[in-house]
């Protein structure tokens, strides 16, 4: 165990994401609190939460469907120019550990304030959290890097020009967002506007893109290098929501069946997503394996979830790196100041 830090969790928040990050924060908390160390778990939307009232306040499933826009709007908006800094907690930690997912805790803008502020914070910095959180940038950013990632239409293309440009199906969802929430997978042209409308209410920018069938894949990358290979199996025909966050409604496979120069193949291009998206510490690389054996890559997640269901502690795992370690780990690698050298690209032990 290292020196006993002051360690603040960033969790909750008020975007869809909202019960995904309380069930990653409590997790965080509990494994950093394994470690020694003094942890303190603050709510953007409600400030710090006492010891004696976490139970109350982090209790509770992630569920089958994310909270509603009525109920997230009920709490408030989250203003993090003016309300993590008047947080003695934070200002007091030695360190930030951000659990938040979606919204302001993940494109950049939380990462900003503690910038601003002068206090160190787990995973990516502004840049990579903005651009990791815009799908289409970021599909943007891969074409020009030479990473295979599914076609997509242009921003407001009518509708006739999208089913032109993709077929069928074809997948619409928020640009920016997480966790599949607003996401359709579209089978016939006469339900696109509906689709298109259901991702609008998370976000503006509407991203359709080509439907990949085939094998849904990821690879964490922890410090530039590729852990093992998982592979999902959802119950439900996609990886939405409900199989991510419900104990039985997905298989993990890990390390993947993939014969080994498929192996390096993903994890070779995961790594280049990383680098491309500007992450640092960790982030997850999405993927799906076509029928003919091509990969693509979706996106990535610069904080990726830690629930009891998460996958980039499946991939620690098998890579030999216990859930308190991992976390520990996260944490002094935050802490110490950049090197600016290049990072490995080896595929991880299992």
């Amino acid at each position: 165990m290292s020196v006993p830090l002051r360690i603040a969790v960033l969790l909750g928040g008020t975007s869809e994401e909202r019960r995904v990050s309380l069930a990653t924060g409590r997790a965080v908390v509990e494994a950093l609190r394994s470690r020694g160390h003094d942890v303190t778990s603050v709510d953007p939307a409600l400030g710090a939460i006492p010891l004696e009232d976490e139970t109350r306040y982090l209790g509770g499933d992630v569920g089958a469907e994310p909270p509603t826009l009525e109920e997230l709007e009920y709490m408030g908006p989250v203003a993090p120019g003016t309300t993590l800094t008047e947080l003695p907690t934070l200002r007091h930690a030695d360190i930030v550990f951000l659990a938040l997912h979606g919204g302001e805790g993940e494109n950049g803008r939380i990462q900003a304030v503690l910038d601003l502020a002068g206090i160190p914070y787990t995973g990516s910095g502004v840049i990579g959290s903005a651009i990791a959180f815009d799908k289409r940038v970021s599909k943007e950013l891969f074409a020009h890097a030479g990473v295979p990632t599914p076609v997509w239409t242009p921003r407001d293309a009518p509708v006739d020009e999208v089913v032109r440009a993709l077929g069928l199906p074809l997948v619409v969802k928020p640009a920016n967002g997480g966790s599949t929430v607003g996401l359709t997978v579209v089978r016939d042209a006469q339900t696109l506007p509906s689709a298109i409308e259901l991702a609008a209410t998370y976000d503006p920018d509407v991203l359709c893109e080509a439907f990949v069938d085939g094998r849904e894949l990821t690879v964490t990358v922890l410090d530039g290098v590729a852990l093992p290979v998982i592979e999902i199996i959802p119950t439900n025909e996609i990886y939405d929501y409900e199989s991510k966050y419900t104990p039985g409604k997905s298989t993990y496979v890990v390390p993947a069946e993939l014969a080994s120069g498929e192996t390096d193949e993903l994890c070779r291009l995961a790594v280049a997503a990383f680098h491309t998206l500007r992450q640092q510490s960790y982030s997850r690389i999405d993927f799906r394996r076509s029928t003919d054996g091509s990969f693509w890559c979706l996106e990535g997640n610069s904080l990726p979830g830690m629930t009891a269901t998460s996958l980039v502690p499946k991939a620690a795992a098998a890579a030999g790196i216990e859930f308190p370690e991992l976390c520990e780990r996260l944490v002094l690698a935050a802490l110490r100041p950049p090197t600016g050298s290049a990072h490995s690209v080896q595929q991880s032990e299992a």
